[in-house]
């Protein structure tokens, strides 16, 4: 079956980064697109950013853009968010999921922006 663990989350001061990790089995990773997905606290899931089969096209939220950068290791079935400029409206659950609306998504991972 599907799996896909998140890791890498925490508390982090507004301009500082993280990394998150995304552990995928369970399906053919390479000839998926993959995305994230997040969820602030009372909110709806919102689309974060995807990136196709190969990595070479990748796509943003317009808040994150020039901040997140979506990756992935095919050889290792792992999906990135590398996180820069980080804002307190960036604090969420974070997601990785096989589908745009968070349908198929992992377990989750906090990422708290506060000082």
């Amino acid at each position: 079956q599907v799996q896909l663990v998140e890791s890498g989350g925490g508390l982090v001061q507004p301009g500082g980064s993280l990394r998150l990790s995304c552990a995928a089995s369970g399906f053919t990773f390479g000839s998926n697109w993959m995305y994230w997905v997040r969820q602030a606290p009372g909110k709806g899931l919102e689309w974060v950013s995807s990136i196709n089969t190969s990595g070479h096209r990748t796509y943003y939220l317009d808040s994150v853009k020039g901040r997140f950068t979506i990756s992935r290791d095919n050889a290792k079935n792992t999906l990135y968010l590398q996180m820069n400029s980080l804002k307190s409206e960036d604090t969420a659950v974070y997601y990785c999921a096989q589908d745009g609306g968070g349908s198929i998504r992992g377990q989750g991972t906090q990422v708290t922006v506060s000082s």
